[in-house]
């Protein structure tokens, strides 16, 4: 079973099966207040999540090779302050469950079991000597997990306790002989020889205590401190040779949350069959969401590849689970935090076609579980007039009202895409397409980081049927890149009008979008001209100046009667400029169909299909066929281009409180080129929000 399965199969367990979707989506069910204080039972089984920091440290001794009687030792520093534009630091989200027992007197015993995956918990050292040379030694933690026994005492609706127990952890071991520098941050292929990299289990003990505080009948909160402590385990790295022993401490503060799965220690059956509830206690708000997606390429004609290149007879998994907890700072004003785990791999690392089929891989994988915060922003919605409408509960969303006619604005981090460009039934891969080219227009080259959010502000103009909207974002520090520019020195304006309307009595819209960048961006005229005169494939890489990129799309959503809807789209970008951030597009053009279940008895489920012409400008083809490597394309040649082509179609529908999808992309000319392909991609999705 693949990492992904079984990291899958955890949060399926962990999470619970949240809430079921009806026909239009998720529904939303407020929780009961908590009881009065004195009747309050903790007794019973239940799940949660935590969002904790951590600092520590790595003691560590090195025994020279032939001189078994002589080390060096020494100590890494794990804490990392946090860095908002590369998204790192020493925190961690992680998901946990057990049970309590309270007995007349309000004494409490528990038993606990939890697993944390960290963000960018590690430290790096030097090591230097005369037989060795230099060398720095890196421990990363790459996930840890505790069982713990509470015992506490709960007067009402508060619990103190204390807690102990058995401690693992996984961490990362990596050698790296350096060349010339010795400054740490250089370390990596051009610093030096890196040695196989060794993950390797820790056990040890943990103990710590806390505070949690029942909200509602269902939901309580905690506040939590936790130390670790693991036992000396030994690291062999054969190339030096050279032999680590480390071990490991680390305390940690972490926030949790906890929902009771049924009353009297027993556990609710409507736990499996509606799911769970969201809290919302009005000030407050948290819910949650969690993806697992599976793709399958077979076999396809490939005569050559390149770096960039899809490759046939594989298969890959990706898992997400994201929480959202909303804070109302004032009247209109709401604060969401979104923190994140994710996993897994796109088919070939998330390369080898321009519309990529899974729209929730990133640039990047990992096969170890990680920790991200995605979004953290501050939304003002500012009421101007006219009729009142009700707002009500959903994901970064409070329940409440608002008027036809107001201004929003969002100021923080989070994604470019989660306000412009929004079509409702092609934008979500967690619930309805999953290629990049449907979820956006594939030549809208929105500002992001490796995983599609950067800072900014919008502005949102509401008047009657008309919206207006403006932002102004953060590129990333080069070309899709995992680091946005702290400087702001380059940067995106979009610009959108949106215009809802009805036809025959049917909602619809049309809004037509334009974003210009500023930034370090290569000509592909200047990249072949330089590999012309040198010999070497082409390379946007130095030729880049500070130059603008520019583009404009136009969507329409027609929902046609009750329950059948189209939708299409449509855009341009300057195809003489390399795409900045989202993918390898200079032209599209995709439309499609999506049908509810209520046509054919089946009220809850969804069946849709669509079509995607994909292309790019001549002088993207030369580049790609003079070797050039694209964001997502790279064959190494482009002897034949063409235009990609896509057909994706799902069928959606419940089991249980969880949704299951199954989804068939086929892809003619993947990367445009028509010698490859053509490509069939079965996937298949489970998802649940509450």
């Amino acid at each position: 079973m693949s990492k992904s399965l079984v990291f899958g199969a955890i949060v399926m367990v962990a999470i619970g099966v949240g809430r079921a979707f009806g026909a239009d989506g998720p529904s939303y069910k407020p929780v009961k207040a908590a009881p009065k204080a004195a009747s309050y039972d903790w007794t019973g089984f239940y799940i949660g999540s935590h969002l904790g920091y951590a600092t520590g440290y790595s003691r560590w001794s090195a025994t020279e090779p032939g001189l078994s009687d002589f080390t060096l030792a020494g100590s890494l520093d794990l804490f990392k302050g946090f860095d908002g534009f590369k998204g790192t630091g020493s925190y961690y989200v992680g998901l946990h469950g057990g049970y309590n027992y309270m007995f007349p007197s309000r004494l409490l015993i528990g038993v606990e079991a939890d697993a944390s995956f960290p963000s960018n918990i590690h430290g790096i050292g030097i090591i230097s000597s005369d037989l060795t040379g230099v060398a720095t030694y890196e421990e990363m933690v790459q996930w840890s997990s505790t069982v713990r026994a509470r015992i506490g005492y709960a007067p009402g609706h508060w619990l103190f306790y204390a807690t102990g127990g058995l401690a693992w952890t996984y961490d990362q071991f990596t050698r790296t002989q350096v060349i010339g520098s010795i400054d740490p941050t250089s370390v990596g292929p051009s610093a030096g020889t890196v040695e196989p990299k060794f993950i390797v289990g820790h056990r040890g003990w943990a103990a710590g205590g806390g505070i949690e505080l029942a909200l509602t009948s269902k939901w309580s909160a905690r506040l939590e401190y936790l130390y670790t402590q693991f036992g000396w385990r030994d690291v062999y790295f054969p190339a030096t040779p050279e032999a680590f022993d480390s071990s490991l401490s680390v305390q940690s503060i972490r926030l949790g949350f906890n929902y009771r799965l049924g009353e009297n220690g027993g556990i609710d059956p409507q736990v499996f069959t509606k799911g769970i509830s969201a809290l919302d206690l009005g000030w407050f708000a948290l819910h949650g969401q969690t993806t697992f997606v599976s793709q399958n390429a077979p076999a396809f004609r490939s005569p050559y590849v390149g770096p960039n290149s899809l490759y046939p007879n594989q298969g890959r998994e990706t898992w997400d689970t994201t929480f959202y907890a909303g804070l109302r700072l004032w009247q209109g004003a709401e604060l969401w935090v979104n923190p994140e785990i994710d996993q897994g791999f796109g088919l070939s690392s998330t390369l080898g076609v321009a519309g990529f089929p899974t729209g929730t891989a990133f640039k990047l994988g990992f096969s170890v579980p990680y920790a991200r915060v995605p979004r953290m922003f501050v939304r003002q919605t500012i009421d101007l007039g006219g009729e009142t409408e009700k707002v009500q509960a959903n994901i970064n969303q409070f329940a409440g009202s608002q008027t036809t006619n107001r201004l929003v604005i969002t100021v923080g981090k989070f994604s470019v895409s989660d306000i412009f460009d929004t079509v409702t039934y092609a934008h979500d891969p967690r619930s309805d397409f999953m290629n990049w080219s449907l979820i956006d227009a594939g030549a809208f080259d929105y500002a992001a980081d490796a995983w599609g959010f950067t800072y900014g502000a919008a502005v949102e103009w509401y008047h009657g049927n008309w919206t207006l909207r403006g932002g102004l974002f953060d590129l990333s520090i080069v070309p899709n890149s995992t680091d946005l520019d702290p400087h702001f020195g380059q940067f995106q304006w979009v610009g959108e009008i949106e215009h809802r309307h009805a036809l025959w009595g049917q909602p619809g819209k049309v809004m037509v979008n334009g974003f210009f960048s500023r930034g370090r961006m290569g000509s592909f005229q200047d990249a072949i001209n330089l590999a012309e005169l040198t010999g070497n494939a082409a390379d946007t890489t130095p030729v880049r100046q500070y130059r603008s990129r520019g583009g404009m799309t136009v969507a329409a959503e027609q929902q046609i009667v009750p329950n059948v809807a189209v939708f299409a789209r449509a855009g341009v970008a300057n195809g003489q400029i390399e795409p900045y951030e989202y993918t390898d597009i200079d032209q599209t053009v995709a439309g499609g169909l999506s049908l509810k279940g209520k046509l054919w008895g089946r009220p809850d489920d969804t069946f849709a299909i669509a079509g995607i012409v994909n292309d790019i400008s001549g002088v993207h083809q030369a580049y790609l066929d003079s070797g050039g490597l694209g964001i997502l394309v790279g064959d190494g040649m482009l002897p034949n281009a063409g235009r990609e082509k896509i057909i994706e179609t799902y069928y959606s529908f419940p089991v249980f409180s969880w949704r299951m999808t199954l989804d068939y992309q086929f892809i003619a000319n993947p990367a445009y080129n028509r010698d490859r392909g053509p490509v069939s991609v079965i996937g298949t999705r489970l998802h649940t929000q509450f």
